[in-house]
């Protein structure tokens, strides 16, 4: 990705009025995206939907008019979740998906993801493509040849009736009590009804987006309020969407966390069970060594990935798996949908407390997570941190103090202006003291 001058490792993101994320670069970007998608000789469509952060309205409007100057037409979602548009894309036999989303981001942040026509992340070629008619002069097509744009006013239900396609007809969340924090964001409008119609009892909380709360103090990156819920409420456990609703995690009836590393090996495990799992798991660097052991301690192949949903995805297909995840709760899950889904991923984590009889507490014993500690260092500049000599010789020392009962990860971030130090091992007190050693050295450097 070094090669690229706007997309990150998840499509294009950003603080909203900075370059790129302007109105004047998604029009341009629109356009783009217009000429890469067009296939000669048919009428070409692109989807777009948006979370709900208030600048979404004004990218969706520049995205709409470059798409429209390519002669491509367009479909409006609305607010929807990330998957809801892979899903709809697939569905509708678009040429692309366009979601306007920062994820996690705060409001403040916004950024443009792609589906391609099958529901799935663009390769880096497409993405290549899209940047080479960026930098060409933007040229209206013919009057006649200009995209028209129609709303989809059914896509909520849609997307509702595909989250449930995905577990068994006979599948009933009948007497749990179950609380959904929908991080004031895509998900607000769908998955209370998923949940609902599945036969759950429901509490909801960031559930009201106003266009500027989105993941403000609640949501998978937040999950205290979930956690105060959940013990007030005195519910079955408690289930955090992100903004855009790709990733999920849950919180146990004690008020416990159970992340994405966790979430995955009840998944895994519970297919396994059933002769389900169709060859191993994927993880990525950062996933915790305590799912990789639990996993192979069961017989399951464990693989890891760069981080990143798509090169999860990219192992997964080149082994013909289809379970894969991160410890941020962003799982995919192959043979229900073409990208990670927080509902359909937190449905499978439901189904596996349905099908065992046992509690969410109980699922996630089987495994024992190894402390890990991860700071993120703010820089000026990304920058590849293996790249300068005072940062490699430190991260050998770190390695050669831990040995082989630990692990030490540095990466740049590909969404933000950070390097992500993490340290893995036995021992929490060293762990800590060695990751905030790294995490100096990081930091002097990047001045």
């Amino acid at each position: 990705m070094s090669d690229r001058k706007y997309f990150g490792t998840d499509g294009i993101r950003g603080r909203v009025g900075e370059f790129p994320i302007t109105p004047e670069f998604m029009l341009r970007l629109g356009w783009a995206a217009g000429q890469a998608f067009k296939k000669d000789g048919q009428r070409n469509s692109v989807l777009i939907g948006k979370d709900t952060r208030l600048s979404g309205y004004m990218f969706e409007s520049a995205l709409e008019a470059g798409l429209s100057a390519a002669g491509v037409d367009v479909k409006l979602l609305g607010p929807m979740p990330t998957p809801a548009i892979a899903y709809l894309t697939r569905t509708f036999r678009a040429s692309a998906g366009i979601v306007i989303s920062a994820s996690h981001n705060p409001h403040h942040d916004n950024g443009i993801k792609f589906f391609s026509s099958a529901g799935t992340k663009l390769d880096d070629a497409l993405e290549a493509e899209i940047e080479r008619w960026l930098d060409r002069p933007l040229e209206v097509c013919e009057p006649s040849e200009l995209g028209k744009a129609s709303r989809v006013d059914d896509a909520p239900g849609r997307y509702v009736e595909f989250c449930k396609s995905t577990v068994p007809n006979e599948f009933t969340m009948d007497g749990l009590h179950v609380v959904l924090d929908c991080a004031h964001g895509a998900t607000y409008h769908v998955a209370p009804k998923v949940f609902r119609e599945l036969g759950a009892k429901v509490s909801l909380i960031g559930a009201d987006p106003d266009g500027l709360n989105i993941n403000l103090d609640v949501g998978s990156t937040h999950l205290d309020a979930l956690k105060a819920t959940v013990l007030e409420k005195k519910a079955d456990l408690g289930i955090a969407f992100d903004g855009d609703g790709d990733r999920v995690l849950m919180v146990d009836r004690d008020g416990s966390e159970v992340d994405g590393d966790e979430l995955l090996y009840i998944i895994a495990s519970q297919r396994y069970a059933e002769g389900r799992l169709n060859g191993g798991v994927v993880g990525t660097l950062m996933t915790n060594l305590g799912v990789e052991l639990a996993l192979k301690d069961a017989g399951i192949d464990f693989e890891r990935a760069k981080v990143g949903d798509r090169y999860v995805m990219e192992r997964l297909v080149a082994n013909n798996w289809v379970l894969g995840g991160e410890g941020s709760g962003h799982m995919v899950i192959r043979d229900c949908t073409s990208t990670g889904d927080g509902i359909v991923s937190a449905l499978q984590v439901m189904l596996a407390i349905h099908k065992s009889g046992k509690t969410l507490a109980e699922l996630r014993q089987g495994m024992t997570k190894l402390p890990q500690k991860m700071i993120n260092v703010r820089v000026a500049e990304r920058f590849d941190p293996l790249s300068r000599a005072d940062i490699v010789d430190a991260l050998r020392q770190a390695e050669a103090e831990l040995g082989e009962a630990g692990r030490v990860l540095l990466r740049a971030s590909g969404t933000e202006p950070l390097i992500r130090v993490m340290v893995e091992g036995q021992v929490e007190a060293d762990i800590v003291r060695v990751v905030e050693e790294l995490a100096g050295v990081v930091e002097q450097s990047s001045r």
